[in-house]
């Protein structure tokens, strides 16, 4: 049956017609020719496929492939005996006679042979042929080394995989096992795995990524196929606010209006005077307000949707400016205006620690990832960390600051972004000692940044909403206009299913100024389930949702 202990290099060996290999076909039991012309030329692209029956309500479906991708789907899901039916009752087999031969030699070990069935198959791209001839012979050496043929593994390198001209730095790894054959373990895909039928499966799938599509067909083909529909759907889906899990195959996927929030759910009437801030906790359970009263309050969101009043956080001489989760959601910061931060414990909403400054106000904060520290923008036009006792661990100034104000910190704790300008928006790597800007030609009201801290959203004092990427050099990628401004701060916040959604508040309402401070109240923190605006109470009224992606919106 040929072998891998045979010396004379295969590609020497196929280089002429076919015919003039038949001996050697013979020789390594290929042994019906007429069968494999035939399969050669089945492989060959048809000079007109114009007259090829055509299925599908466009006509674009062509029949004979749509047959072959069905086949080639039950076989990967372990319906073998469904899949020859198929072949058998339509009379079009998945591969070519040729084709299927070549598989078998490879799953067979019978290297040589396979090389001049490859040749056999009629690929127009001779670099495709090198690929894959330099892919076999590899195996073949890897194997032969395994089984302690060191001598066969060496003759074969240098007259068969050499003389291929092509991954030269392969070619030196693969040398360098001649003189350490157990280096031959971690180059070759099995691993510690000698069992040659799990070893070569693995092996012919990777082979088969260097054949065209139209020879062998792609492993689980239809279920690209099936995915990319789908992901069309999505994208062409206005409303699309629900996970992949939701999509069936029965229907197209559409979005209705109603899974976006538009109704109030219920009206908070506990602060006494301006509502200022809102947030949600990371697992959706809590909601904190701060407001213009001087307060905060902890509310707990029931498993109905409902929310009912925790604590009432009091202590601040000044209106509470923002607040702050913990990452762990235990505790929460809670900022007075120019005053102090002070530190809670939800379960019992004690005060656990107060951080100030002498002669210096504190206007904004946040936490360490880890949890472990917090950080603050300071009057003084500074940036102070401090650990949770209030120890002072690091200060930041920088030379170009008006003002600290509106700060987040990435997930892995390296950036601080803050507002340090009237139109300005400070990046500091805190790694690099590294500052980089954001530059606007309007005044900066606020910004949010996104979960995977690739994005900033910018709110302008113009009515104007700004998307910058701030993964490298800060890129602005797109600009939202809709929503009306003229007395009270907008906040706007990304949400939704993968945050596909920008929500903004607005002062257009006939009844009263309403402003869009939260997240959703959904424990994934990802979906628009409720939106909160505010003013004396916290209430739903309008407010103005965008695509991130369509750079549409929509007012509800």
């Amino acid at each position: 049956m040929g072998g891998i202990e045979e010396s004379e290099p295969p590609l020497k060996r196929a280089k002429g017609p076919v015919a003039e290999s038949k001996n050697l076909a013979e020789d390594s039991s290929v042994k019906e020719s007429s069968v494999c012309s035939l399969g050669d030329v089945m492989a060959r692209p048809l000079t007109s496929q114009g007259d090829e029956e055509k299925i599908g309500s466009k006509g674009v479906i062509k029949k004979s492939e749509f047959i072959k991708i069905i086949t080639r789907a039950l076989y990967s899901l372990g319906y073998d005996k469904s899949g020859a039916l198929l072949e058998e009752e339509s009379g079009i087999p998945m591969h070519s006679s040729v084709v299927n031969q070549f598989m078998q030699q490879v799953m067979d070990g019978y290297w040589d042979e396979s090389i001049i069935t490859l040749h056999m198959i009629g690929l127009s791209d001779e670099t495709a042929v090198k690929s894959a001839s330099f892919l076999i012979l590899e195996q073949k050496f890897l194997e032969l080394l395994r089984r302690d043929k060191v001598s066969a593994a060496l003759n074969s390198l240098r007259s068969e995989i050499v003389p291929l001209q092509i991954n030269m730095s392969r070619v030196h790894e693969l040398a360098s096992c001649i003189i350490s054959p157990s280096k031959s373990l971690t180059l070759g895909d099995s691993g510690q795995d000698t069992e040659d039928e799990k070893s070569r499966s693995k092996f012919l799938a990777k082979l088969q990524k260097l054949l065209p599509a139209s020879v062998v067909i792609p492993e689980k083909r239809l279920e690209h196929l099936v995915e990319k529909a789908l992901d069309v759907q999505r994208d062409s889906c206005l409303f699309h606010n629900t996970s992949d899990s939701d999509f069936s195959l029965y229907s197209d996927h559409q979005c209705g209006r109603n899974r976006i929030p538009s109704q109030t759910l219920q009206i908070l009437e506990a602060h006494s005077d301006e509502v200022w801030f809102l947030q949600f906790s990371h697992d959706g359970k809590y909601l904190a307000s701060s407001s213009k009263d001087q307060s905060a309050i902890i509310w707990e969101v029931k498993e109905d949707g409902q929310v009912s009043l925790k604590h009432r956080l009091s202590g601040h001489r000044k209106p509470v400016f923002t607040v702050s989760w913990s990452p762990n959601d235990h505790q929460l910061l809670t900022c007075g205006q120019e005053e102090a931060i002070r530190r809670w414990d939800v379960n019992s909403g004690e005060c656990l620690h107060v951080y100030e400054k002498t002669g210096v106000g504190l206007i904004s904060c946040g936490w360490f990832l880890d949890g472990g520290g917090i950080f603050a923008g300071m009057t003084d036009k500074s940036i102070c960390l401090w650990d949770l006792d209030g120890r002072e661990l690091e200060s930041w100034k920088g030379q170009k600051t008006l003002r600290i104000s509106d700060m987040a910190i990435t997930d892995d704790g390296k950036r601080i972004i803050s507002i340090c300008r009237e139109a300005a928006i400070l990046l500091l790597d805190r790694e690099a000692n590294f500052e980089r800007w954001i530059e606007e030609e309007e005044v900066i009201t606020s910004f949010s940044l996104s979960k995977d801290n690739k994005y900033l959203l910018v709110n302008l004092i113009n009515q104007e909403i700004h998307l910058w990427s701030i993964e490298s050099d800060p890129k602005l990628v797109s600009r939202y206009k809709g929503h009306k401004r003229a007395r009270f701060v907008i906040r706007s916040c990304f949400g939704g299913f993968e945050q596909a959604f920008i929500a903004s508040g607005s002062e257009d309402s006939q009844n009263v100024p309403e402003i869009l401070l939260s997240e959703s109240v959904a424990a994934a923190a990802s979906s628009l389930d409720n939106f909160v605006s505010s003013y004396f109470c916290l209430h739903l009224f309008s407010f103005y949702l965008y695509s991130a992606t369509m750079l549409k919106y929509l007012c509800f």
